[in-house]
């Protein structure tokens, strides 16, 4: 059963590959989050202005702007929705450049089932301030 905490919140899904952004939607929203979903960084970016997320899943390799510069974007403009990188880059460099961008965690999509991002999720929305 979803607690009310999970009804309110809201995650906003970066991913222009539709099977996996379709997956994640199911799954959060049968949780009970409320979700939205986007298939590439200029279109985060115009609903980041406009609405408040809870928490961001965040692909890197996206049309026509990377993950990379929406996490740049989203740290300049102060915006503070906690943000989770779920990518198929899994160097060390890529993973260390997203946490210096403010990324709360990062996962390797072959590497990770749906369920563990979910956890991943409730945990970040769930941190006691």
């Amino acid at each position: 059963m979803p607690t009310k905490k999970q009804q309110q919140a809201a995650i906003l899904i970066i991913e222009d590959e539709k099977p996996i952004a379709h997956a994640l939607k199911l799954k959060l929203e049968s949780e009970g989050y409320q979700t939205r979903t986007v298939q590439d960084g200029v279109e985060a970016l115009e609903v980041l202005s406009k609405e408040a997320f809870n928490c961001v899943l965040l692909d890197l390799i996206m049309p026509r702007k990377d993950g990379f510069a929406v996490l740049a974007e989203m740290k300049e403009k102060m915006k503070k929705a906690p943000i989770i990188v779920l990518s198929n880059l899994g160097q060390e460099s890529d993973i260390k450049h997203c946490k210096e961008l403010g990324a709360a965690d990062y996962f390797v999509k072959a590497d990770v089932s749906i369920a563990d991002v979910v956890a991943a999720v409730k945990k970040i929305i769930h941190k006691k301030p």
